[in-house]
């Protein structure tokens, strides 16, 4: 995907979420730092040095996880950890060690008796390997379970606390939600808004069902800013809402009721709200 006048600029120690479908242009960004695709126009910073002129001053100061990860099938974990770190210039075993254990992966088994989840922690592991003061990660939690995602996420928040920027690119929502402070959103290859995840979540809708004791509250009855109804049955009501939900829970409070469901937006809902404000503009 080719990118259309993208400038961004992320801080030291940030973690920085760069958003979009799958096709959107976040993969080419991060070649680009790089130095694995060239732009044809502009130019690309890590810490001072030149994307393009000083491509092994850049390398040599990040950490990389690509999105197609390719392991050598013949080596175990270890060995690959060992090629990498020699790379690298040293392994700091107690590291290396840790952080394979809190991730639950077994270094001593083949790289091609690996699980997709399995290559991906040792991925993750790899990137990790030096401590490099900038983290380039290309969808890093693809194909982990819930609680090894939850384990990245921590490990890369220790990774920021430190001082490391981690710039990575997602379409997960949850995984935004949980790391980062602020984010670019991507579509087609343009850079469609970057600010704070809670101002990104408060334009986002939402839809909430409520199931109430006996008959739902008449029309008009639960009237808050930012919600309307878009659905009602005789014991349940859809309202749609943007913005946060405490005032709509509090005009709640005065009925009985007997459940709750909320649906967060997905990704491509989120990213609609931009263009739609764009076309209104």
């Amino acid at each position: 995907m080719a990118l259309d006048g993208l400038s961004l600029r992320i801080e030291e120690g940030e973690i920085f979420g760069f958003l979009g479908p799958n096709g959107a242009g976040k993969s080419t960004t991060i070649r680009i730092l790089l130095d694995l695709i060239r732009p044809t126009a502009g130019a690309a910073r890590v810490l001072g040095f030149d994307c393009q002129r000083e491509t092994l001053e850049v390398r040599r100061r990040v950490g990389y996880l690509p999105g197609d990860l390719r392991l050598y099938g013949g080596l175990t974990g270890r060995k690959t950890v060992e090629l990498f770190a020699g790379l690298r210039g040293g392994m700091d075993e107690a590291f290396v060690r840790e952080l394979a254990g809190e991730m639950g992966l077994d270094l001593e088994k083949r790289a091609s008796a690996y699980s997709k989840g399995n290559r991906q922690k040792l991925g993750v592991l790899l990137a990790l390997l030096g401590r490099p003061p900038v983290l380039l990660l290309d969808e890093p939690t693809s194909g982990l379970d819930p609680l090894v995602q939850r384990t990245v996420w921590g490990v890369l928040r220790r990774e920021a606390e430190r001082g490391a920027t981690v710039f990575f690119s997602s379409h997960v929502m949850s995984e935004v939600e949980q790391t980062c402070e602020r984010v670019g959103i991507l579509r087609a290859g343009k850079l469609v808004a970057v600010e704070p995840v809670v101002a990104m979540k408060a334009r986002a809708r939402r839809h909430i069902e409520v199931d109430f004791v006996g008959d739902a509250p008449p029309p008009d009855a639960v009237r808050v800013a930012g919600s309307r109804e878009v659905r009602r049955e005789r014991g349940s009501i859809e309202f749609e809402l943007t913005g946060e939900i405490d005032a709509l829970l509090k005009a709640l409070a005065g009925y009985k009721v007997a459940d709750l469901r909320t649906e967060q937006p997905t990704l491509d809902e989120i990213l609609l709200s931009y263009y739609r404000e764009e076309v209104a503009g």
